[in-house]
């Protein structure tokens, strides 16, 4: 994991903004209040790192967006609890959307378990493909970069990443809100 020192956070959102939003829209189901909630949660990290250097970024990052998305479920449960003419069902799957996010424990998104998932489905991938995955998500280059890298176009880049973010979108189905945090760029 990368170390996070004092940075702008420009930088911040740059790297940590689409993942957030998609992690908090996972459960909050709105757009708005996800942008609003990733927004929030990148200034409480930037805040962080001009305190001290973090050296696990995503796992503090995921614990911020958890208890900021928890808090507005919270809040829109006891606003529809007021109603009392709300479905039964929404009560339900507000409650469950609440306990799916209680229950996610951030370090856990970095498990032995999930790791074992991601690399045994990579080892499946072709060698074209496994390494434009590699390049792209875990040495975080741009598509460009890992077109010259490699020497193939812009759109084998593409489709290379779709077919590897197929595989691993099936393969890891059970962790589909941490997905969006792990995979999405």
């Amino acid at each position: 994991m990368e170390q996070l020192t004092r940075t702008s956070f420009q930088d911040i959102y740059s790297l940590y903004y689409k993942k957030a939003f998609y992690f908090a829209k996972s459960y909050v189901h709105d757009n708005l209040v996800a942008e609003d909630i990733a927004s929030e949660s990148l200034i409480a990290l930037w805040e962080k790192t001009k305190e001290n250097p973090i050296d696990y970024v995503a796992p503090l990052l995921l614990t911020i967006l958890k208890n900021k998305s928890l808090d507005y479920l919270k809040h829109e449960k006891v606003q529809l609890a007021a109603f009392e003419t709300m479905a039964d069902w929404k009560r339900q799957e507000l409650s469950f959307r609440i306990s799916a996010l209680e229950a996610c424990i951030p370090n856990d998104i970095f498990s032995e378990e999930i790791n074992k998932i991601i690399h045994q489905t990579l080892a499946q991938l072709p060698e074209q493909t496994r390494k434009v995955f590699v390049l792209s998500r875990f040495r975080d280059k741009s598509n460009k970069e890992v077109a010259d890298e490699l020497g193939i176009s812009l759109k084998g880049v593409e489709y290379h990443m779709s077919k590897a973010l197929k595989l691993l979108r099936v393969a890891l189905k059970d962790y589909l809100p941490f997905l969006y945090f792990l995979l999405e760029q």
